[in-house]
């Protein structure tokens, strides 16, 4: 008798569990004045785990396919875009509604300390200024020019070993498979 208890309990969970996934990819579906209220889900975590040694690639092949894609974990969800106009509200326009937050910054502490690239708010408007000067239209200027002038000798001294012992070189490089 025990056993069958057991059994209808499990049963009973498992139906349940399949229920209440049912209504949260409702939720997450539903239309709201015609339009989606969410933004597409891209994938979960099962998905991820399927193509772990192709994660990369199924990213990338999420973004080409939905431009922003949210994908859903056990513990959180992460939106993902690589749209041009939300990149930009999100950098640019609306930056203030987009920090970094704490899971981030307790990730990224250790390696990056308290850098433009770890920290939010006013932490990070002070060191914006400082490395704005940096990255200044001259100072990138120069610094491209020696980098452009240096590998141009280096170029150049190849083509003409290349030329003296009159041997033909392929220099496209290609990307694609």
């Amino acid at each position: 008798m025990e056993i069958l208890h057991s059994s209808i309990m499990s049963i009973t969970a498992t139906v349940v569990s399949f229920l209440f996934c049912g209504f949260i990819v409702h939720l997450l579906t539903r239309k709201v004045h015609g339009k989606r209220r969410y933004h597409p889900i891209g994938g979960t975590i099962f998905n991820q785990l399927i193509n772990f040694h192709r994660l990369h690639h199924y990213m990338t092949d999420l973004a080409g396919k939905y431009k922003t894609y949210r994908l859903i974990g056990p513990f959180r969800n992460e939106i993902y875009t690589c749209d041009p106009a939300n990149v930009e509200y999100i950098l640019k326009t609306n930056f203030d509604s987009y920090g970094k937050g704490w899971h981030s910054y307790s990730i990224l502490k250790d390696l990056l300390g308290d850098g433009i690239f770890t920290v939010d708010g006013d932490k990070w408007r002070k060191q914006r200024k400082l490395s704005s000067h940096e990255f200044s239209t001259r100072v990138l200027r120069d610094f491209s020019s020696v980098v452009f002038k240096k590998n141009a000798a280096k170029f150049s001294h190849i083509l003409s070993e290349l030329v003296k012992s009159n041997k033909i070189a392929d220099i496209q490089v290609s990307t694609c498979p």
